[in-house]
């Protein structure tokens, strides 16, 4: 599934599962428009990668500020004309407790991370998505935006929330060449744990290079029916 000439924007680029896909979107022949918090981080995975100066570009940004987003997406703009394509995998968890012991504090932080990041960046790229008649988003979310498990009350929450706002930017863009789905994952498994301590609890853990490739998939052409879907990529376990 080549993607030569397509503009990838990864955020949360410097993660475990974004080095992955950046390393795979490169592959495929995308320019890839990386977006972290840490420009360190950010300049060794550019070390790492390799690609020529014209197909690559770094920017460190907080993404829980709408300000911040639009300099991102005027700097990708200025570089390669428009994105075509945006993984959005900034995240991070919060949880523990019940409900009535929570911390207004953690709730607060999974909406900046989840919701907040997520309007910005769908505000922000949105029109550069359109402008061609071509353009993909794909969203890593978890089950427990569906079926909230005790204990997960903020993480949970904000997921849902990150959820309609993909599902509904889906439907506002149908008709425009452009789809955005969710991959839901219950946990990333950086390290193959599932393969080297296989365990039950371990078999719904997705690797990922699983995960990146249904992200390669959404983003082919082949994948253009498919829009404003939650993909679960958790069923090797209960």
């Amino acid at each position: 599934m080549p993607l030569t000439g397509r503009v990838a924007v990864i955020t949360g680029a410097t993660g475990g599962l974004g080095r992955v896909a950046a390393r795979a979107f490169a592959e495929r022949g995308a320019s890839l428009a990386l977006i972290s918090s840490t420009p360190e981080k950010l300049a060794a995975l550019a070390d790492d990668l390799q690609l020529p100066a014209g197909r690559m570009l770094t920017h460190a940004s907080d993404l829980r500020e709408p300000a911040a987003v639009q300099l991102a997406a005027q700097a990708i703009a200025d570089k390669f004309g428009r994105a075509a394509i945006l993984i959005h995998l900034v995240g991070g968890y919060a949880g523990g407790q019940t409900l009535l012991t929570t911390p207004e504090a953690d709730l607060r932080t999974m909406l900046d991370q989840h919701v907040w990041s997520t309007f910005n960046v769908l505000q922000a790229f949105g029109p550069q998505l359109a402008a061609d008649a071509w353009g993909r988003v794909v969203v890593v979310s978890s089950p427990l935006a569906v079926r909230p498990t005790a204990k997960s009350a903020p993480y949970a929450a904000a997921k849902a929330a990150e959820e309609a706002l993909v599902l509904a930017f889906a439907q506002e863009v149908k008709d425009k060449g452009v789809t955005a789905n969710i991959l839901q994952v219950r946990a990333i498994d950086v390290e193959h744990q599932r393969e080297k301590d296989p365990a039950p609890a371990k078999a719904s853990w997705s690797t990922p290079e699983e995960i990146v490739a249904a992200m390669v998939y959404l983003c082919s052409d082949e994948a253009r029916l498919v829009n404003g879907a939650r993909l679960p990529l958790f069923g090797g376990g209960a």
